[in-house]
């Protein structure tokens, strides 16, 4: 299970928002959510997997439905039930163990190594090409390969041509091919649906955060499109070059605008 990770102070402000706490704005859970409040509502349901309060699946789930959400209320129910203070659990100080609670604990203990020893033991006897348990230095895969490390690293900023690239080629890494209904790219992660292969009448959605997770099954709606298409079929270049110059064409300083979102679908 990995480390628990303490929640910072990020997580404080949208989940006052979620529960109906007025802000300067006036927000509720009524208010139409932002695509800052979905994404974290998805970094708080990451340190819930991480500390143990959600399954993988519960995980999968929680984050497909917060990546389209429609208000706040809808980002609320999805994290009400979290722990989202900054505050870590205060666990009672456990007192020294006395000579009592060594003696308790000693036969136990004594036995464990004990059964660790032979289970060595037993391994070397019949598996081993060693003189002694204990030398593993002749073993075939301790031994250096002068092969190098080839790190492989996905795409996480999506927005530019090596992004959208990079997000293709995953694709097809994924699922062989690039066929599918819509494929939604934020700056930092995407959402793909694609059809049931054993039911064409429902949608498959993954979710793209650096590698693609389980999908989530919804029933087939008309903003699929009557058939799914090759997303890849357009000029990754260009694509970039109009996110760029959006602010521009739309007359709007570029500090006013707050994200670009491209939006890949069927029948488009």
């Amino acid at each position: 299970m990995p480390a628990p990770k303490r929640r910072g102070t990020s997580t404080i402000v949208p989940v006052a928002k979620w529960l109906g706490t007025p802000l300067a704005g006036g927000a509720t859970a009524a208010t139409r959510a932002k695509d800052i409040d979905r994404q974290e509502a998805c970094k708080i349901l990451d340190d819930a997997l991480s500390d143990g309060e959600l399954s993988m699946e519960e995980h999968r789930e929680r984050v497909s439905s917060a990546t389209k959400a429609v208000t706040l209320g809808d980002l609320q129910t999805l994290v009400a039930d979290l722990q989202t203070d900054k505050a870590a659990l205060q666990l009672p100080t456990a007192e020294r163990p006395g000579r009592q609670g060594l003696n308790r604990w000693g036969p136990p203990a004594i036995g464990f190594v004990v059964s660790v020893l032979l289970g060595i033991g037993i391994g070397w006897g019949l598996y081993g090409n060693t003189g002694s348990p204990l030398d593993f230095t002749s073993d075939p895969g301790a031994k250096p390969d002068g092969v190098g490390a080839v790190v492989l690293t996905p795409p996480t900023q999506l927005h530019s041509v090596g992004g959208l690239s990079g997000l293709i080629e995953q694709m097809r890494k994924r699922f062989g091919n690039t066929v599918g209904y819509r494929l939604v790219i934020y700056p930092t992660y995407a959402v793909l649906d694609r059809q049931d292969p054993s039911d064409d009448r429902r949608v498959l959605a993954y979710t793209y955060r650096g590698g693609w997770g389980d999908p989530t099954s919804s029933a087939k709606s008309s903003a699929d499109g009557p058939v799914p298409v090759d997303l890849s079929k357009f000029d990754i270049a260009a694509t970039v070059g109009i996110l760029r110059g959006a602010p521009e064409t739309l007359h709007m300083k570029p500090s006013d605008v707050k994200k670009h979102v491209s939006d890949r679908r069927a029948g488009e």
